[in-house]
């Protein structure tokens, strides 16, 4: 009697298009992205059908990216890091943007390419170790830090530091994942702390002015401590239980600026508060670990490096977002995943888990 539900669920998984469980959550977050961005937008339905139209359009890729096989994903991961790499070219040549070049308009579409290069780098990464033999060797390691170098640099002479650090993370993972020794991960990260002296003295102005005010952002209260400190107080005011949806102050009366962006979090908490905020991240790390589990039932190399990746690199942009709003992090200009509202962002999200999904669909078939 017992083995019915089973079955059944099994027959379901194996007719399905993608893995129910994870695509069920990412519908989930993306709705509910949808109803709080309908607040932070001050209730502007125009803004909700874009954003709605938008994830519409993700689901979409997802679906189709999830059709492609990932031993064809391998072959084309170089192809597609070397035309990231142009597309950061163009940028630095037409691209445009708030004090910075990261935008490329083609008339028909406007986008940010370094956020393509989130894919990239590690598609390309687990491109390139699937092959190797353990132990993975210094010269391994040493390829997969030009490869991650090369395009950080790139992002982050746009100047956009934020996403370099994301997208050098992103590769991170796959080093991480595949196994390299702790004596060559440690030096690298021992390199990289010795060298922020050397990248103090490069960064530009406001972003040595980000770093100062989250240290101090009590010096100007009304200037560049303005984000951090209306952020905190929007946190702070919702309590255990929040004070409703709609119902917002601080957001509400637009104290707190990029509110439908970059601080649609601390909308969030303000109106559902401690236990909307401890739910929504309970959602995440749902998401997180579904993607994680994916990428351990891989049959190959390539599968389960670049699954778990992007996994984890997810986790990092909920993280990192998290701490931009609650004055643990410099404001970086990272979104919330699926909440915040932008197109390019979500839809490369969608599209990083069609290529898990992927994983999944085609670990199935083989099996």
């Amino acid at each position: 009697m017992r083995a019915e539900p089973t079955t059944l669920w099994a027959r379901w998984q194996q007719r399905a298009l993608m893995d129910p469980p994870l695509t069920l959550l990412l519908i989930m977050t993306c709705a509910l992205g949808l109803l709080v961005l309908f607040s932070a937008g001050g209730a502007n339905s125009g803004l909700l059908l874009r954003q709605a139209f938008r994830l519409g359009g993700g689901l979409v890729i997802m679906l189709v990216l999830s059709r492609i096989p990932p031993a064809a994903m391998r072959r084309w991961s170089g192809w597609i890091y070397l035309g990231g790499l142009l597309l950061l070219v163009l940028v630095a040549v037409l691209g445009e943007g708030r004090g910075a070049q990261r935008w490329l308009d083609l008339g028909v579409v406007r986008f940010q390419p370094s956020e393509v290069l989130k894919l990239a780098v590690p598609m390309t990464l687990a491109a390139y170790l699937h092959d190797r033999v353990l132990p993975l060797s210094f010269r391994d390691f040493v390829v997969c830090a030009v490869l991650i170098a090369v395009p950080a640099l790139l992002i982050a002479e746009q100047p956009d530091l934020g996403t370099a650090l994301l997208v050098a993370a992103s590769g991170g993972f796959v080093i991480f994942l595949a196994g390299f020794s702790w004596r060559w991960i440690g030096g690298g990260i021992m390199l990289g702390l010795a060298s922020l002296p050397v990248l103090w003295h490069y960064m530009h102005d406001y972003q040595r002015q980000r770093v100062l005010t989250l240290l101090d952002p009590g010096a100007d209260p009304l200037g560049a401590g303005w984000h951090i400190l209306q952020s905190e107080i929007a946190v702070g005011s919702g309590g255990w239980l929040g004070k409703g949806y709609l119902q917002g102050t601080q957001s509400q009366l637009d104290f707190l600026p990029e509110r439908h962006t970059d601080f649609i979090l601390a909308v969030f908490g303000e109106e559902f508060g401690w236990i909307g905020v401890l739910a929504l991240f309970l959602l995440y790390l749902a998401v997180v670990a579904r993607g994680l589990y994916i990428a351990m039932q891989a049959r190959e190399t390539y599968s389960r490096l670049l699954a778990g990746a992007l996994s984890l690199a997810f986790f990092l942009y909920v993280m990192v977002n998290a701490g931009m709003i609650s004055g643990v992090l410099p404001v970086v200009g990272v979104p919330l995943p699926f909440i915040s509202y932008g197109g390019t962002a979500a839809i490369v999200l969608l599209a990083g888990f069609g290529m898990i999904q992927s994983v999944h669909v085609h670990r199935r078939l083989v099996g």
